[in-house]
């Protein structure tokens, strides 16, 4: 499919789908196939093509550079094919519309998701309360289990 915003005034039309600054997907590197869905509906949904899988080749796409395309392909891993691409499936509602933009609202949030910066963790250690406080615990437990054990009469 060409230019999904041509038939869903409910996708702002642009040059391509905007994930974050400096990084746009252009609409032809985006597949979107509809098919049959299941779920509420009625004999409607017999007949009717709602549910919207939209995929994305990150491994051959033109709008990211080597370094992003390598991070992509690593963080989101699980979720790509063999061949690099990333699939994005929606039938959560019972128009075609509404899960067209769902779906491609999902793969804008899950490309920026993977391409936000990771927080570095700040090692932390134990204070001196939590410390004792565990201390106290193990010698409780000790305690325990030293009056369980059975003595020898004398």
């Amino acid at each position: 499919m060409t230019d999904p915003t041509m038939s869903d005034p409910a996708i702002p039309p642009a040059g391509g789908l905007f994930v974050r600054d400096g990084l746009v997907i252009p609409w032809a590197e985006i597949t979107l196939r509809a098919s049959r869905s299941g779920g509420p509906g009625g004999q409607n949904v017999n007949k009717v093509a709602t549910k919207i899988e939209a995929r994305w080749d990150i491994a051959s796409s033109a709008a990211i550079d080597d370094a992003t395309r390598a991070t992509l392909l690593a963080r989101l891993a699980s979720r790509i094919d063999s061949r690099g691409r990333l699939r994005i499936t929606s039938q959560r509602f019972r128009t075609q519309g509404a899960n067209r933009k769902a779906a491609l609202e999902r793969l804008a949030a899950l490309v920026a998701g993977a391409l936000a910066p990771v927080k570095p963790r700040r090692p932390t250690r134990p204070s001196r309360n939590s410390k004792e406080r565990r201390l106290e615990g193990k010698k409780r437990r000790a305690a325990q289990i030293r009056e369980r054990r059975q003595r020898p009469d004398d």
